[in-house]
């Protein structure tokens, strides 16, 4: 009952089953959190149809956009599934959240009845709930706070100090607010625990996968070598390839993706 890989130290309680049947997994289920990489969003969420109720409210803890649509990520699982969608989203590091260090995160939806049902079920003395109507900012926040994460390790790497990550985090978060107020999002959003407070941590944390590749490729490891020491999802990088997209979609300046694209 432990991942020595990914939380090491941390005994799984005895109340989680573990299955690798999705019927199994997800019958009879009143809610049911996706926690796989971006990419596998729309592939888990085609298996899962023949299994759910129509009342279970899925909750997606991913961070990304889907590269080939363009599409977020609780649009990608309403185009495959008739059920309601809820937003998890935030500054949660999984090998602090495991130790019950207290966390902070936010949920939305496009009916807030049903994040206001999670926030219910999620909130206790460690792990805080906070609900936002936003969906749209806290979408594309929790995305592309990845991208200006591989930056900050990529000055890391480079051997640049306090200041120039002080200064590319401030300059990220101007970059992200501007292209979510232009695909609907509101500025306030970005201000709040899905902007700069997952910037903050994910640009900060040694416990940071997209920090670590960027810090690698500062050093000058190719990304596939980076992507293969970290040995763990990279989602910055796929973001960024529909994160130049966006920008250009919506004509947003925004050097520092330009650049992390570029490279």
């Amino acid at each position: 009952r432990e991942n020595k890989r990914c939380l090491p130290g941390i005994k799984i309680p005895l109340e989680i089953n573990f299955t690798t049947s999705m019927a199994e997994a997800l019958e009879e289920a009143e809610v049911a959190v996706m926690a796989v990489p971006s990419k596998a969003v729309r592939a888990t969420a085609q298996k899962m149809k023949d299994y759910l109720q129509p009342s279970t409210i899925i909750v997606n803890v991913a961070k990304g956009v889907e590269e080939e649509t363009l599409l977020r990520l609780s649009q990608v699982i309403e185009s495959v599934l008739p059920n309601p969608v809820v937003v998890l989203s935030g500054p949660s590091h999984a090998e602090e959240v495991a130790r019950h260090i207290p966390t902070t995160v936010t949920v939305s939806s496009q009916d807030m009845k049903y994040a206001y049902e999670i926030q219910d079920l999620f909130m206790d003395m460690y792990f805080r709930v906070y609900t936002n109507e936003d969906l749209i900012g806290i979408e594309i926040g929790g995305a592309l706070k990845n991208v200006i994460a591989l930056a900050a390790g990529v000055v890391e790497g480079m051997g640049f100090g306090d200041n120039t990550k002080a200064a590319l985090m401030t300059r990220g978060i101007a970059e992200m607010t501007r292209l979510g107020i232009a695909m609907g999002g509101k500025p306030n959003t970005f201000a709040g625990l899905t902007g700069i407070g997952d910037l903050i941590v994910t640009c900060t944390s040694g416990h940071s996968r997209n920090r670590r590749a960027g810090e690698l490729i500062g050093q000058g490891y190719t990304m596939d070598e980076a992507i293969q020491k970290v040995n763990m999802v990279v989602e910055g990088v796929p973001t960024t390839k529909a994160g130049y997209a966006l920008m250009q979609k919506y004509q947003v300046e925004m050097p520092i993706l330009n650049a992390i694209y570029k490279v």
